[in-house]
């Protein structure tokens, strides 16, 4: 197996790189002290994707759905399924990506044919867990045949079937809160949106993602704050205008609160790394 190491993408996957020598990499996902933007492009590579998080959580698009991945969760995404990092929070774990070649049989792939999100629990995830990190180790010592049969190990353990997605009601709820082209709006908006109760909503994305739509709301604010705060010169009562908090004092502290910093000094430490 030829295992080529690549320049990281950053921070997950790059669709600019050249992966036609490419058979597998991996890498260590760690989000938990990262300032900048949190979300990652679309992207499209004909490799086989994978993200397994051990710690945190990560939303991803893909196919069509949206995709929670959380403490102990695996996706993959099938070779050339466009999809994005929305959103992570304090997320660890590994992340990368394989050929079909990797395997002298790749029958127990033929399922793959659109993304696949299974959970692993307690010693499961624990073992699941240990399984990436050998086979980090593997890939930089360049042990194809540990690779092998590691990729082969991991993907025994993977349920051929449809997933379990967020549900739609939730996924447009998500789409349109984490779309930049689109104003971040209310509890009230995005029912009124959906054609729904507010309660309903509110149950749905709770039983959904096990956080409330306010919690989903502050965090596409934070998102898009820092996107605003590193990528352009807006004043920053336009950057909370644009993020839906036009009080900017108030936004001030919203902003402290979530990150520790004022937004000028988030600021002035993202052109500081430019």
């Amino acid at each position: 197996m030829q295992t080529t190491h690549l320049m990281e993408p950053k921070p997950h996957w790059n669709s600019d790189i050249d992966y036609s020598s490419c058979r597998f990499y991996i890498r260590r996902m760690d989000t938990a002290s990262r300032n900048g933007a949190d979300e990652v492009p679309t992207a499209r590579i004909p490799l086989i994707g994978f993200i397994f998080v051990t710690r945190g959580e990560v939303l991803v698009e893909a196919g069509g759905n949206s995709f929670l991945c959380q403490t102990g969760h695996v996706l993959i995404i099938p070779a050339m399924c466009p999809f994005s990092i929305r959103y992570y929070h304090e997320a660890t774990g590994y992340t990368g990506a394989f050929s079909m070649s990797s395997f002298t049989d790749s029958r127990p792939l033929r399922f793959l044919t659109e993304p696949v999100h299974q959970a692993f629990w307690f010693d499961e995830g624990v073992f699941m867990a240990e399984l990436f990190n050998m086979l980090l180790t593997s890939f930089r010592k360049g042990d194809d045949l540990f690779i092998e049969k590691g990729l082969d190990l991991f993907l025994s353990r993977i349920k051929a079937g449809k997933s379990p997605v967020v549900p739609q009601t939730v996924n447009r709820f998500l789409e349109s809160l984490f779309d930049p082209a689109q104003e971040i709006g209310n509890l009230t908006t995005y029912a009124q949106a959906a054609g729904i109760s507010e309660n309903y909503l509110s149950r749905q994305v709770k039983q959904a993602t096990s956080h409330s739509v306010g919690h989903w709301i502050d965090n596409a604010r934070l998102v898009r704050a820092k996107r605003l705060l590193a990528d352009t010169q807006l004043p920053i009562i336009e950057v909370a205008t644009a993020v839906g908090l036009e009080d900017q004092s108030y936004f001030a502290r919203f902003f402290r609160r979530e990150t520790g910093q004022t937004p000028s000094e988030f600021r002035k430490a993202m052109h500081g790394k430019s």
